[in-house]
């Protein structure tokens, strides 16, 4: 029989047993917190069931957020669109087609008090996906907290935050990476004094993978990203122990369903010891990785679209006993377009079938002591420790984003895994194989292009209210505080505050930083 690889090129044995393991893991909650961060896990409390959404006018997205509560969502999870993360207000030409169309549109405070109108923000916890304007997504987060009257230590969440990711794989940057990571480590310092129950960064894995690394480059460059940031939080002066029990991460689930498994093992594992060998972290919470997962979108099919309940279905489980803190689980219809009701509402309910019905959160780590389970823990963790010495090596995560090294990994394995679909060698079922049904009837969601008109025509209407005086004055405050040393985040609150736009205040920040050009080094 030839050899048989997986999906990541790792070769795989018919048959494990005890001599394929290393040494006993200590039990969950302990470190190196492999088996889980909680003693107990979900038998205490299940993970957040934390839907992504967003689309069109921030009072549509209102309305889902309310229907995905209602219907027992535990955590929201904010999609924002186009022009929105690369800093454009919506009546920009750049802006132009965009509008809505794959999140929702926020331009000032006044959106963000929309969308989240008649919801609580200090019983909610908010995850938002935002990495190049995180910081003034946050302020307009916490401005709308505290005119609810919510307490700063109730404003809980997640910001992404994560700039690095973008070069490597996603593409929503604005600036270069230097001023970039000013931005999130001035985030870190804000929140570390003003938010102290807020999620600063979540460093990210998932988009790594959706371009197509492997298992195993997922998490090396996710963990050689956050070793990058926490260096620069200790260069803007900022202790280890005072951010890192912040610093949260988030992974794809993909279709290997035991190779997941191990992967979100190896990875506790792995930044365990980071922060404890390499940092010198003290506090047990900033050794233990808490993370996010969200099932695989590359592995959903525009063919047969039902199918993909049942892979979603498959990936949320390994996601579970793999140990996540919180979950996203697709719609079946994502390959086609944004998520209709129906399908948001049956991913939703694949989590909490998988939480009240099978019995699998009752016991921590399940798949603990597996022989090929704890084996491909081993392995995984050794070729992601190969990868991250050879970015140490190169000059770290950085430099190695700006010398393209990042990026041409992770095309060469998106290339080769795609040569294996092709060829047939990896069977995707109902595109290279069982494909001969005609296709089931999936209702579509669309983005009307009137709301790029109506979101416009309330832009104009708000710059009409506002005095220009001030508006000017507070864009000179943030000007002079770019071309200084002090932190963005006060002048970028006080400009948020009284309704200047996303997009006035990236315009001048572009004016100061300029704008990142892939291949320029910054």
């Amino acid at each position: 029989m030839t050899d048989v690889q997986n999906d990541s090129g790792l070769p795989l044995k018919p048959v494990y047993s005890v001599e394929d393991r290393r040494a006993e893991e200590p039990p969950p909650g302990d470190f190196p917190f492999t088996r889980g961060i909680h003693k107990d896990m979900y038998r205490g409390r299940l993970w957040t069931m934390r839907q992504y959404a967003g689309f069109g006018s921030a009072a549509e997205s209102n309305e889902r957020y309310r229907f995905l509560l209602k219907q027992g969502q535990t955590g929201l999870s904010v999609a924002f669109d186009l022009p929105t993360q690369i800093g454009y207000d919506s009546d920009d030409p750049m802006a132009n087609g965009e509008v809505g169309k794959v999140g929702v549109a926020i331009d000032s405070l006044e959106d963000m008090e929309i969308l989240f109108k008649d919801i609580p923000l200090e019983r909610v916890s908010t995850s938002m996906t935002i990495n190049a304007t995180a910081a003034m997504l946050l302020l307009l987060y916490q401005l709308v907290a505290e005119k609810q009257g919510c307490p700063p230590e109730k404003i809980t969440g997640t910001t992404q935050n994560d700039i690095l990711k973008e070069y490597a794989a996603r593409g929503t940057y604005i600036f270069p990476p230097k001023p970039s990571m000013r931005l999130v480590t001035d985030l870190f310092a804000y929140c570390g004094r003003s938010l102290p129950g807020w999620n600063t960064i979540s460093i990210s894995g998932y988009h790594i993978r959706e371009a197509g690394s492997t298992a195993a480059e997922e998490i090396a460059f996710t963990l050689s990203h956050a070793i990058a940031y926490v260096e620069a939080a200790q260069a803007a002066g900022l202790s280890v122990d005072d951010f890192g029990p912040h610093l949260s991460f988030f992974f794809a689930a993909h279709m290997d369903f035991f190779e997941e498994v191990a992967k979100f093992r190896a990875a506790r594992r792995m930044w365990a010891r980071v922060m404890r060998d390499r940092f010198h972290a003290a506090d047990q919470r900033s050794l233990a990785l808490r993370f996010h997962t969200q099932t695989g979108g590359v592995t959903l099919t525009a063919q047969q679209p039902l199918n993909n309940v049942v892979r979603t279905t498959l990936e949320a489980m390994s996601a579970v006993l793999g140990g996540t803190q919180s979950l996203h689980t697709n719609g079946y219809d994502e390959a086609l377009g944004l998520p209709s009701e129906r399908a948001a509402e049956l991913a939703l309910r694949t989590q909490q079938v998988i939480g009240y019905e099978t019995a699998v959160p009752l016991v921590a780590d399940p798949l603990g002591g597996s022989y090929y389970v704890e084996n491909l823990t081993d392995r995984v963790e050794e070729e992601a420790q190969s990868i991250m010495a050879e970015v140490d090596e190169l000059g770290g995560a950085v430099a190695c984003i700006e010398s393209g090294w990042t990026q041409r990994r992770i095309a060469d394995s998106a290339y080769r895994l795609q040569r294996r679909v092709e060829s047939g060698e990896r069977v995707v079922v109902g595109v290279n194989r069982y494909s001969e049904t005609g296709a089931e009837a999936v209702e579509i969601m669309k983005i009307s292009p009137r709301q790029q008109a109506e979101q416009t025509r309330a832009l104009e209407q708000l710059r009409a209210r506002r005095p220009k005086a001030l508006v000017e004055r507070h864009l000179a405050e943030l000007e002079r505080a770019a071309r200084g040393t002090a932190n963005l985040m006060i002048p970028l609150k006080a400009a948020l505050a009284d309704y200047v736009t996303i997009g006035e205040c990236c315009s001048v920040l572009r004016g100061v930083f300029g704008e990142y050009r892939p291949g320029e080094a910054a």
